[in-house]
């Protein structure tokens, strides 16, 4: 069964999926600056555009273009910014 999620009035959209007992969403984050609550450990790929991240407790962004993953641990956060609309993939570890 698909799931479809909408957050930030409608600036971030992501479409879930359960495979293999793995959950996985993928979606798109607009132009903006966000933050995310995480409850389970996560693996993000951008697949397009390029996210600026900064995980809980860090000072410094770290750039991700696409091709490139970054990991949040579980029970955490991280602030993302995109310059243009990106894409991702968020696999739940």
């Amino acid at each position: 069964m698909l799931t479809h999620n909408t957050y930030f009035d409608g600036q971030v959209q992501s479409i879930g999926f359960e495979r293999d007992g793995r959950k996985t969403t993928v979606g798109v984050i607009d132009a903006g600056e966000f933050h995310f609550g995480t409850g389970a450990p996560e693996r993000m790929t951008v697949v397009s555009g390029e996210l600026a991240v900064r995980l809980d407790g860090a000072s410094e962004w770290r750039q991700y273009p696409a091709g490139t993953a970054f990991e949040v641990p579980g029970q955490s956060g991280f602030d993302v910014k995109a310059a243009l609309p990106s894409g991702y993939v968020c696999e739940f570890l």
